[in-house]
């Protein structure tokens, strides 16, 4: 599904014009990407958490040039899905 499905949908759903609903969605995901770059976790009840992870400093090869390089600490989004979101996952899904 893409967000001009998501859009479509929920047009459908509501009785919103698109264009509205299409403003809608792409400031909720920008929102959701401003929080996450302050280091600010958002929280959704009943539908998952976009969190923040902090990846340590490690390393790593180039395979290329046969050597290693060290790859610094950094953060990274994440989506950590609620359970009840995994449990409709799980009874709605077939596996192909």
């Amino acid at each position: 599904m893409t967000k001009a499905d998501i859009v479509a949908s929920i047009a459908e759903e509501t009785g919103l014009d698109r264009a509205e609903v299409l403003r809608t969605v792409e400031a909720f995901m920008e929102s959701v990407r401003d929080s996450l770059a302050k280091g600010e976790n958002v929280y959704l009840r009943g539908f998952g958490s976009f969190i923040v992870k902090k990846r340590a400093e490690k390393t790593g090869r180039n395979i290329s040039k046969k050597t290693t390089i060290v790859i610094p600490a950094h953060n990274i989004p994440s989506f950590k899905p609620s359970k009840t979101f995994v449990e409709k996952v799980k009874k709605n899904v077939k596996v192909k």
